[in-house]
């Protein structure tokens, strides 16, 4: 499953960019050291009611800076309502890997208090590859379509080869796409430009919301950077040191806990209902229109119903009550393509997809092979029977990826950052809670919020508990003295 927070809202941004055809410059194009990246000026421009629009310019590769290569990366801020009492720039991340900053920050009203948008510039930046920045894109509207409908559970030797013949053309479309910069779109460097971005826009030290995927961003910012954490706010935690195998199979059982925590409030369906539909689909694949509705569509559709129980539960039932009165899943095929931004003209609004697979690869090593991916098969559907047979080959394109991994440190540094916020959800399907309990272990000076419920991520998800706590450590650098743990809104 990818790791994403589903934004409202999030494709208004690109619409504008399309009618306006907004462009922006930095003072100059080329820079031949990193001094001159970081004395860059940003020009912003109004590029929508209430926010402003600029590119930054960071090098292609910081290790040997040459003129001439570097990434366009475009940064959207709003700025602080009350600017007499402004605290700095707050900068933003959705998730992803290879969801857009700049598209989340578009949404600032959605994302933070007015208590914050009104002291701090909220900041959104697209990583190098991602929509608005130089965006890269593996695969056609047609090719997608195929890779994210073929059948995602092996069950043979046959599937199997399937499946490996997939995630290679994946590989080969991707290192044709990128080229040379392959091996420049990881996380890593991603954390080095956001070092840029904030070095640029003034700020002392880096505030930041990172949520889901943001949360290793923001570990691997204070990794590199410990020294330059401003008020950081991890939500929705990932445990930068687990492997691969574990990565997998700890998302594969949350996923399985939030089915069956959904499943207890909605009595009439059952697990084996749901394994036995998707069973259904194996090589068999539903017509709806001129359309196939597949095994991997449908599974996709349950997943992304599972991340937010205040919108995406009801939708769910409502789709899942289609397949129960053995009608055409029409709804189901429309929460697949929601989470994959595909359109009804079959065209995805996002190159999400193609940067998930391409940050993923970069940015952890899996020393598996495929006989050892097959036999830990086994363990996927005994912890997790109905997500685990769709997660336990998730990483097999990776093993044909024509770019190495970019092996990071022991995140030892983060026992010297600043006090950070830890918020983990305990039920959780797309990063399970256990990550946040690491991740709390990871800071040395961090408290863990404790968001006791459903949906991924827990800020801004309606409990005062948490969001005042957040709220405070934002506008005044107070934490709490101990970890807390919060009830979900009407629990």
């Amino acid at each position: 499953m990818k790791r994403r927070t589903i934004i409202p809202n999030v494709l208004i941004f690109s619409i504008l960019l399309t009618i306006f055809g907004f462009t922006y410059f930095s003072t100059k194009t080329t820079f031949a050291s990193l001094q001159e990246y970081q004395h860059q000026k940003l020009w912003w421009s109004s590029c929508s009611k209430g926010v402003e629009c600029a590119t930054l310019k960071v090098p292609y590769n910081y290790a040997n800076i040459v003129p001439d290569q570097s990434f366009s990366l475009f940064v959207l801020r709003h700025l602080a309502t009350d600017p007499k009492h402004r605290l700095g720039a707050l900068i933003v991340n959705p998730g992803g890997p290879g969801g857009s900053g700049v598209d989340y920050a578009y949404n600032w009203e959605t994302i933070v208090s007015k208590q914050i948008s009104d002291r701090y510039d909220i900041i959104g930046f697209d990583q190098r590859g991602v929509n608005h920045s130089q965006p890269i894109r593996c695969l056609t509207d047609k090719q997608e379509d195929k890779y994210l409908s073929t059948d995602g559970k092996v069950v043979d030797q046959r599937s199997l080869n399937a499946a490996i013949a997939s995630a290679k053309d994946f590989a080969d479309k991707c290192a044709s796409a990128a080229g040379a910069k392959l091996g420049r779109y990881g996380t890593l460097n991603a954390a080095r430009d956001m070092d840029l971005l904030r070095q640029v826009l003034g700020a002392p030290t880096l505030n930041f919301i990172g949520k889901s995927y943001g949360t290793y961003l923001g570990a691997l910012y204070a990794d590199l950077y410990p020294q330059d954490v401003g008020r950081m706010v991890l939500d929705g935690a990932i445990d930068p040191q687990e492997s691969v195998f574990h990565q997998n199979l700890y998302q594969a059982k949350g996923f399985d806990l939030a089915l069956k925590s959904y499943l207890s409030t909605n009595p009439i369906f059952t697990a084996n209902q749901i394994t036995t539909f998707l069973d259904g689909l194996q090589g068999k694949p539903i017509m709806i229109g001129k359309r196939e509705f597949t095994q991997s569509l449908a599974i996709t559709a349950i997943a992304s119903g599972l991340y937010d129980n205040q919108t995406g539960w009801p939708q769910l039932t409502s789709a899942l009550g289609e397949v129960v009165a053995n009608k055409p899943p029409v709804k189901l095929l429309a929460m697949a393509d929601s989470y994959n931004y595909r359109d009804g003209n079959g065209h995805f609004m996002s190159n999400q997809t193609d940067l998930q697979q391409i940050i993923s690869c970069l940015d952890f090593a899996d020393p598996r092979s495929i006989d050892q991916m097959t036999a830990d098969q086994k363990d996927f559907a005994k912890v997790a029977p109905v997500f685990g047979p769709y997660l336990g080959y998730a990483g097999l394109t990776c093993k044909y990826w024509h770019a190495p991994p970019v092996v990071t440190s022991d995140f030892s540094p983060l026992k010297k950052v600043p006090p950070v916020i830890v918020i983990g959800v305990t039920r959780d399907p797309a990063t399970p809670y256990q990550w946040a309990v690491s991740l709390h272990q990871d800071f040395a000076q961090s408290v863990l919020l404790t968001y006791d419920g459903d949906g991924h991520t827990g800020h801004n998800r309606g409990s005062v508990c948490i969001d005042s706590k957040v709220d405070a450590f934002l506008l005044t650098g107070a934490i709490p003295p101990a970890s807390v743990t919060c009830k979900a809104p009407g629990a």
